[in-house]
């Protein structure tokens, strides 16, 4: 799609401030309470529908999501971001907000969207998408390095 690298990150409305990097809105509502900064868009392919919002059980909403991200592609999906993130500094990760604060979940119930699109993302990618909120799986200030363009002989 492109030659530069979507970097990607994922974290709640509530933890996220400005140093993690540009925060785009991934969830059916906005926000009903004042954040401290600037959404710089909507990624609308990766929002779970209000449907799915209803479903309660993580095996049937995981199959939903998937589908509704297979159904949008990757190819659009990255147009997507690409287009959102086109305004701003590409070296900055998009963190991909929701509501769900993952260290005040309790297994089974410890999943929301964002973590089941990362998955996905690494999946078809092979680019991790880190966790900035709780369960880090990576500090806020330790992205991966872009790959090396790979060399012409």
């Amino acid at each position: 799609m492109s030659d530069l690298e979507l970097r990607l990150a994922t974290c709640t409305y509530q933890e996220f401030t400005p140093n993690m990097g540009t925060p785009v809105r991934t969830t059916a509502g906005a926000p009903r309470f004042p954040l401290s900064y600037a959404l710089a868009g909507h990624a609308r392919l990766i929002t779970p529908t209000r449907d799915l919002l209803k479903i309660k059980s993580r095996d049937a909403y995981e199959w939903g999501y998937r589908r509704l991200l297979n159904g949008n592609t990757l190819d659009n999906i990255q147009r997507e971001l690409f287009a959102i993130a086109g305004a701003f500094d590409l070296d900055t990760p998009l963190v991909l907000l929701c509501f769900d604060r993952l260290d005040r979940l309790t297994p089974p119930d410890d999943w929301c969207h964002r973590s089941m699109f990362a998955a996905w993302w690494t999946e078809r990618t092979g680019v991790e998408v880190p966790e900035l909120g709780g369960h880090r799986k990576k500090s806020p200030t330790s992205f991966p390095a872009p790959p090396a363009p790979p060399t012409l002989f």
